[in-house]
């Protein structure tokens, strides 16, 4: 009986080994700093070892082979840099992973301990360049985009990076199906240099041949080809091509556009091109609501139109009920508007755009009753400026202190504008660049009297992007306005300015800042002024905050900068969406004014500003 005793437990001890050996063995890895972040950065993201310790369990007989396996991907990411001499070794439990007694020692290691493996790094010395041969005919434009000098360290990312370079360059100047082979390198390593070698083949200049156009039903082919930037007999440029493939995009009748040249010339030298198109449905149905404390709820609809007369023409009808609640209310609105839009009107990146608008406000300043019919000339002159002038008409009754007065209110805007953020539409979110907006709108009002007076208006906004992946960015606005011609009770009570709100200073309610009355209703001012600092943090995915600080001031004098200032101070949060971020702000203001609010709420889509 002792002797079966004894091999039963020499029976269960050997399955416990064995059993101890297949278990999911866990470890912590360390890789040697070698001093040069962005080879560092490259070394941690080339280990699978780190890569994987805690995506995938894994035996003690695969962490040795995930270990092997490490090396030539460490050798290869400091070859990369210039290391062509380098040594990587591993150790595991102090052990090297050639060590044929390894698998031994990881398998006496006691359940649930980690074991240690650092991977040491001999960079040896840098490489650099000694020789670089151009081989073929190469014009001088792929010569000058190749950017890489003789003596200059051999990464080899930017030795490929300079063949892509040089292809492109070849490509830009009508080479369209240009060969780069390499680089080939030839290394000595006794002098720690090396002589690479570039194969291009630029073969024959040629230009675009004729242009096809697919996928087209409702917009007419006649439109599209007006529209198109390109045309049959131009130098083959991929960088005009997709130009004009962004133009048709921007016409806003297409869901998507996608280009593609043949594979090879046709006998007089040409590339033919074909555009495929995805149009959009004609019709779109929208649906938005905002709420503040100072203005209330607000709800619209918008029905569309996007392709009226087969030419993109647009078509936009909307009803909006407003001041549904709000301090700085005093009953329900309205605004109902009608908006024609013909895009490319006598020539391209120019449009004409009709509207026509109702409007009833019920607000603390005063009580309006308007209708406006109006038209504008819109004009793209480059990627960065675009601007308008127009004519504006409008009949317009306004209430204040319990005087009515009807006015008829003719507007001649023009408009500035440089954008440099690449964001198209408001709601997106700018991390970096500038936007600028400059307005000058001469006016003449009719009804108590005859009154010209000139309306100025100047805004700004900078985004920086801290972090650099646009997850921390710093945001800066300031604005200012100016009427000249007129004191402030000489114009209608609409076309004065105001500070207050979400456009201004948040933590005051609308329009609530500037000179009052003797009851503190808003009397409205000749000049405004505002800044505002906001700090925007991205956390957790699709989640973020914000803080900020807004001032500014309004004044009867016409010259900016010379009311009471103001102070407001909050913070935000933000849901980051397909369509624009939705933002709540929560603003109190710091220097408070008579009959004030301890807090404003502000919720809406797309940023601030």
């Amino acid at each position: 009986m002792h002797r079966t005793f004894c091999l039963l437990l020499c029976l269960s001890l050997a399955g416990l080994a064995a059993a101890r050996a297949a278990d999911p063995q866990a470890y912590a890895v360390t890789i040697a700093d070698t001093g040069h972040d962005d080879l560092d950065k490259a070394l941690h993201a080339s280990s699978q070892l780190e890569g994987l310790q805690k995506k995938a369990t894994i035996s003690p007989f695969a962490l040795v082979s995930r270990a092997r396996d490490d090396v030539p991907r460490l050798e290869t990411a400091l070859d990369s840099f210039g290391y062509f001499g380098n040594r990587v070794t591993i150790t595991i439990e102090g052990h090297d992973i050639g060590d044929p007694d390894l698998p031994a020692v990881l398998d006496d290691v006691p359940a649930g301990k980690d074991v240690t493996a650092k991977i040491a790094i001999e960079t040896g010395p840098l490489y650099h360049l000694r020789d670089l041969v151009l081989q073929g005919t190469v014009p001088e434009s792929a010569r000058k985009a190749l950017k890489i000098d003789r003596g200059a360290p051999a990464v080899s990312a930017e030795l490929v990076a300079g063949a892509g370079r040089m292809l492109a360059a070849l490509q830009e100047d009508g080479y369209a199906f240009a060969k780069v082979t390499g680089p080939t390198a030839d290394a000595d390593d006794a002098a720690h240099v090396l002589d690479v070698t570039y194969d291009v083949e630029p073969g024959a200049r040629v230009q675009i041949g004729a242009i096809a156009l697919k996928g087209l039903k409702d917009v007419n082919e006649d439109f599209v080809r007006g529209a198109l930037t390109v045309h049959s007999g131009d130098l083959y440029k991929p960088s005009k091509i997709e130009a004009a493939r962004q133009t048709l995009v921007q016409l806003g009748v297409f869901s998507g556009v996608s280009v593609r040249a043949a594979d090879h010339a046709t006998a007089d030298g040409r590339v033919p091109l074909t555009f495929d198109f995805t149009e959009r449905k004609r019709h779109a149905v929208n649906f938005t609501a905002l709420y503040s404390t100072d203005l209330g709820l607000s709800v619209s609809t918008t029905w569309s139109h996007r392709n009226l007369f087969g030419n993109a023409e647009q078509l936009n009808l909307t009803a909006m009920a407003t001041q549904i609640g709000g301090n700085a209310t005093s009953g329900l609105g309205y605004d109902v508007s009608a908006q024609f839009i013909k895009p490319d009107f006598l020539a391209l990146d120019q449009s004409l755009e009709f509207d026509l608008s109702g409007v009833k406000a019920s607000l603390e300043a005063y009580d309006q009753t308007a209708e406006t019919l109006g038209g504008v000339f819109r004009r793209k002159f480059s990627r960065l400026w675009s601007g308008s002038a127009g004519l504006t008409v409008t009949e317009d009754q306004v209430t204040q202190e319990d005087v009515t007065r009807l006015y008829q209110i003719l507007g001649l805007p023009v408009t500035a504008n440089y954008d440099s953020t690449g964001i198209n539409g408001l709601i997106g979110d700018p991390v970096k660049g500038y936007r600028a907006s400059f307005a000058v709108t001469p006016t003449v009002a009719l009804g108590a009297g005859t009154l010209g007076f000139v309306v100025l208006q100047a805004s700004g906004s900078t985004y920086f992007d801290i972090s650099g992946d646009g997850r921390s960015v710093l945001a800066l606005r300031a604005l200012a306005g100016s009427i000249e011609g007129g004191t402030n009770t000489d114009l209608p009570p609409d076309q004065r300015l105001y500070a207050g709100g979400s456009a201004t200073v948040r933590g005051y309610a609308y329009q609530s800042i500037g000179p009052l009355f003797a009851d503190d209703n808003p009397i409205g001012a000749t000049s405004v002024d505002a800044a505002t600092i906001e700090y925007r943090q991205r956390i957790l995915g699709d989640w973020g905050a914000a803080a900020f600080v807004d001032a500014g001031q309004a004044s009867a004098q016409p010259t900016p900068f010379t009311g009471t200032l103001r102070v407001g101070t909050g913070v935000g949060a933000r849901y980051y969406t397909p369509i624009g971020a939705v933002r709540v702000d929560l603003a109190v203001p710091v220097t408070p004014i008579p009959h004030g609010d301890a807090f404003e709420v502000y919720l809406g889509l797309g940023q601030a500003f």
